[in-house]
């Protein structure tokens, strides 16, 4: 099938490339002339496992192209993907501005045909009809040339950032909500070689469940999972809060409760809060929503609040540690906000590295993306170093911020031996615990 896909971010660039590898003709489309200059000489613009690669398979072969030219991708797209940006306005609702301007801009430039208009965006609850309405505002501001007929269709997606492109071919499910079967039967055509996993080397796996809904309800799935999740470690770093208090270990509290199937393993590990793109902003986003039709939703204010306090538990361990912070040095290990993404937006870190400059400590870190890459340039407040060694030399004590994998293969005895105390602060329990004592480290992990 013919695709456009209109923004080129997390999203929408993962979504284009992948189902250009599937067989699909894809035109990707940003208005960033940058951007897509980077993306035409093969390079991507976000750092995602795997997606470099891919991009440059399905551009050899000619089934994959970028462009600045909406209209270029509306007229080459039977399925027309919307996945630009939505962040959160201070009120905590969802900013839909790019999202209108999309919506009008393919209004404007439809013409003869049938299309398919998919909000892969997180957008608010009741935005199918929404987009319907600005597609037709843009068809009425220029004389009708031809029978223009199309359907909308929500279609959230459920990627994690660092694994992005493993999750777009191994998805748990495929959520299209529309009032059109033939818009629904378009997007199964569409989405088939992943429901069937016709690309696995014909493995014999099982199909992947699709949820046919209406646009609403599909909407609400989207933030009803990223809600829950969220909640589900607010509640568990809640729990270590209180480990920490009567003597329990986290991880095996975690570990136990786990084993219920009706509660599972994911999303159990205890640490310093979730950020990111998707979690503070879909919260809020539901939040805002249950506010305007007269609900008020306890539960969900309750997770964002836990979280914003677990961003301060290891503010508070180092002081319990050094006493007074001013004057000491304190080293980060990892700033983005989870491993595998260069991702920065509400990362834990920026509010660690601002409440250590407000108590007047200096600031360092080393990140294996952000260290390498140059994007240190918007951070303030810190000491970008180029390893881990240079890291922890005269450091007061270390903070474990992200989880990379290459962080349990450091040479910490080294490290601790830099330090002007050994003090490590593993906001994340990812580290060997016994490793690091054996190296001489004062350990201190979260709930534990």
């Amino acid at each position: 099938m013919r695709v456009c896909v209109i923004g080129t971010g997390y999203v929408g660039l993962v979504t284009g490339v992948c189902l250009a590898h599937i067989g699909h003709n894809v035109i990707c489309v940003d208005n960033n002339e940058e951007k897509v200059k980077l993306m035409k000489s093969g390079q991507s613009p976000i750092y995602e496992p795997g997606l470099s690669k891919l991009m440059h398979e399905s551009a050899d072969v000619g089934r994959l192209e970028f462009t600045v030219d909406l209209a270029t991708g509306v007229a080459h797209g039977e399925v027309l993907f919307i996945a630009v940006g939505t962040p959160a306005l201070p009120t905590g609702e969802s900013d839909t501005r790019y999202v209108e301007a999309v919506a009008r801009s393919i209004g404007t430039n439809l013409y003869q045909g049938y299309k398919v208009i998919v909000n892969k965006s997180t957008v608010p609850i009741g935005s199918g009809d929404w987009v319907r309405m600005i597609v037709m505002d843009g068809l009425n501001e220029r004389p009708n040339n031809g029978k223009v007929e199309f359907d909308v269709v929500s279609n959230p997606e459920f990627l994690r950032e660092g694994s992005a492109v493993y999750d777009t071919f191994n998805p748990e499910r495929i959520v299209l909500g529309s009032n059109s079967n033939k818009a629904i039967a378009m997007m199964q055509e569409l989405y088939s070689p992943l429901v069937e996993r016709k690309f696995a080397n014909n493995t014999a796996l099982n199909p992947v469940p699709v949820v046919v809904t209406d646009l609403n309800s599909a909407e609400m799935i989207k933030y009803a999972a990223n809600a829950f999740l969220a909640t589900k470690i607010s509640f568990i770093n809640e729990v270590a809060n209180i480990c920490d208090r009567v003597g329990a270990d986290i991880t095996q509290v975690a570990k136990g409760i786990g084993l219920d199937s009706r509660i599972g393993n994911k999303f159990l590990q205890a640490g310093i809060g979730w950020g990111g793109s998707c979690f503070p902003k879909d919260i809020l986003a539901l939040i805002h929503t249950a506010t305007d039709y007269g609900y008020e939703t306890e539960l969900l204010n309750a997770a964002v609040a836990v979280n914003k306090h677990q961003r301060l538990i290891v503010i508070e361990k180092l002081q319990q540690e050094l006493k007074i912070l001013k004057g000491k040095t304190i080293g980060l290990l990892g700033l983005t906000f989870k491993p595998n993404t260069d991702d920065m937006r509400d990362a834990p870190s920026l509010v660690i590295i601002e409440q250590l400059n407000r108590l007047g400590a200096k600031v360092k870190a080393y990140d294996p993306i952000v260290s390498q890459s140059g994007l240190s340039h918007g951070l303030s407040g810190v000491i970008i170093e180029a390893n881990p060694e240079m890291l922890a030399d005269s450091c007061d004590a270390l903070v474990l911020v992200t989880g990379w994998q290459e962080f349990l293969k450091l040479d910490f005895e080294r490290m601790a031996s830099l330090m002007v105390s050994p003090v490590i602060i593993d906001g994340r329990n990812f580290l060997n615990r016994s490793q690091l004592e054996f190296f001489g480290f004062r350990y201190l992990g979260i709930g534990r």
